[in-house]
Protein backbone atom coordinates (compact mmCIF):
# COMPACT_ATOMS: atom_id res chain seq x y z
CA UNK A 1 0.00 0.00 0.00
CA UNK A 2 1.49 3.43 -0.68
CA UNK A 3 2.36 6.09 1.54
CA UNK A 4 -0.21 8.93 1.02
CA UNK A 5 0.44 12.38 0.34
CA UNK A 6 0.71 15.11 3.29
CA UNK A 7 -2.31 17.37 3.62
CA UNK A 8 -1.50 20.63 4.74
CA UNK A 9 -3.85 23.39 6.20
CA UNK A 10 -2.80 25.36 3.24
CA UNK A 11 -4.46 22.71 1.21
CA UNK A 12 -7.69 22.37 2.96
CA UNK A 13 -7.81 26.36 2.89
CA UNK A 14 -7.22 26.88 -1.04
CA UNK A 15 -10.35 24.05 -1.45
CA UNK A 16 -12.30 26.17 1.58
CA UNK A 17 -12.13 29.27 -0.44
CA UNK A 18 -14.80 28.50 -2.52
CA UNK A 19 -17.25 27.27 0.02
CA UNK A 20 -17.84 31.54 0.73
CA UNK A 21 -21.66 32.39 0.77
CA UNK A 22 -22.86 35.03 -1.96
CA UNK A 23 -25.63 37.61 -0.86
CA UNK A 24 -28.68 37.59 -2.97
CA UNK A 25 -28.21 40.68 -5.86
CA UNK A 26 -31.43 42.56 -5.70
CA UNK A 27 -32.36 45.51 -7.51
CA UNK A 28 -34.80 48.33 -6.22
CA UNK A 29 -37.55 48.55 -8.15
CA UNK A 30 -38.58 52.08 -10.07
CA UNK A 31 -41.91 52.87 -8.58
CA UNK A 32 -41.78 51.92 -5.30
CA UNK A 33 -38.59 51.38 -4.46
CA UNK A 34 -39.29 47.54 -3.17
CA UNK A 35 -36.28 44.77 -3.98
CA UNK A 36 -36.79 41.99 -6.57
CA UNK A 37 -34.44 40.31 -8.57
CA UNK A 38 -32.78 41.02 -11.70
CA UNK A 39 -34.30 39.99 -15.00
CA UNK A 40 -37.71 39.43 -13.13
CA UNK A 41 -41.05 40.99 -12.97
CA UNK A 42 -41.59 42.99 -9.22
CA UNK A 43 -44.66 41.71 -8.25
CA UNK A 44 -45.49 44.60 -6.01
CA UNK A 45 -46.34 46.47 -9.09
CA UNK A 46 -46.87 44.14 -11.80
CA UNK A 47 -43.87 46.03 -14.48
CA UNK A 48 -41.41 44.54 -16.31
CA UNK A 49 -38.86 46.88 -18.46
CA UNK A 50 -41.26 49.62 -17.94
CA UNK A 51 -43.72 47.80 -19.26
CA UNK A 52 -47.57 47.01 -16.94
CA UNK A 53 -47.27 42.99 -17.31
CA UNK A 54 -49.17 41.85 -14.53
CA UNK A 55 -51.48 43.21 -12.26
CA UNK A 56 -50.54 44.89 -9.39
CA UNK A 57 -50.83 43.43 -6.44
CA UNK A 58 -51.76 45.35 -3.02
CA UNK A 59 -50.15 45.29 0.03
CA UNK A 60 -50.91 43.01 2.66
CA UNK A 61 -53.70 41.29 0.39
CA UNK A 62 -53.99 37.58 0.73
CA UNK A 63 -53.87 35.86 -2.60
CA UNK A 64 -56.04 34.04 -4.05
CA UNK A 65 -57.06 30.49 -3.34
CA UNK A 66 -56.74 28.21 -5.80
CA UNK A 67 -59.87 26.45 -6.97
CA UNK A 68 -59.21 22.16 -7.55
CA UNK A 69 -61.89 21.77 -10.36
CA UNK A 70 -65.22 20.78 -10.40
CA UNK A 71 -65.36 18.20 -7.76
CA UNK A 72 -64.61 19.92 -4.47
CA UNK A 73 -67.55 17.77 -2.26
CA UNK A 74 -65.66 14.63 -0.99
CA UNK A 75 -67.24 11.44 -2.15
CA UNK A 76 -69.32 9.16 -0.35
CA UNK A 77 -67.38 6.09 0.38
CA UNK A 78 -67.59 2.76 -1.81
CA UNK A 79 -69.41 -0.48 0.02
CA UNK A 80 -69.32 -3.44 -1.29
CA UNK A 81 -72.96 -5.76 -1.63
CA UNK A 82 -71.42 -8.79 -0.29
CA UNK A 83 -69.49 -7.32 2.65
CA UNK A 84 -72.03 -7.64 5.56
CA UNK A 85 -73.17 -11.20 4.21
CA UNK A 86 -72.13 -14.11 6.40
CA UNK A 87 -70.28 -16.96 4.97
CA UNK A 88 -71.56 -20.42 5.02
CA UNK A 89 -68.55 -22.25 6.78
CA UNK A 90 -67.81 -18.87 9.16
CA UNK A 91 -68.56 -21.47 12.32
CA UNK A 92 -66.27 -24.37 11.14
CA UNK A 93 -63.39 -21.98 9.83
CA UNK A 94 -61.28 -21.31 12.61
CA UNK A 95 -57.94 -19.13 12.78
CA UNK A 96 -56.33 -22.36 11.13
CA UNK A 97 -58.92 -22.37 8.43
CA UNK A 98 -61.18 -25.63 7.72
CA UNK A 99 -58.66 -28.37 7.87
CA UNK A 100 -57.11 -26.74 11.04
CA UNK A 101 -59.94 -28.44 13.23
CA UNK A 102 -59.37 -31.90 11.75
CA UNK A 103 -55.63 -31.93 12.20
CA UNK A 104 -53.91 -32.69 15.55
CA UNK A 105 -51.65 -30.53 17.36
CA UNK A 106 -47.92 -31.71 16.95
CA UNK A 107 -44.52 -29.58 17.59
CA UNK A 108 -43.87 -27.06 14.66
CA UNK A 109 -40.24 -26.40 12.93
CA UNK A 110 -38.32 -24.29 14.78
CA UNK A 111 -35.53 -23.63 12.77
CA UNK A 112 -37.15 -21.39 10.27
CA UNK A 113 -36.79 -23.10 7.31
CA UNK A 114 -40.33 -24.25 6.97
CA UNK A 115 -41.47 -27.90 7.47
CA UNK A 116 -44.12 -26.50 10.01
CA UNK A 117 -47.96 -26.82 9.15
Amino acid sequence: MSVRMRHTSSHTRNRRSHHALVAIKTVAADAKGTLRLPHHLDEASGMYRGRQIAPAIEAGAAKPSKIKGPDTEPAAAHVHEHSHAEHANAEAKGVRGVAGKTTVDRPRSRSGMGGGA
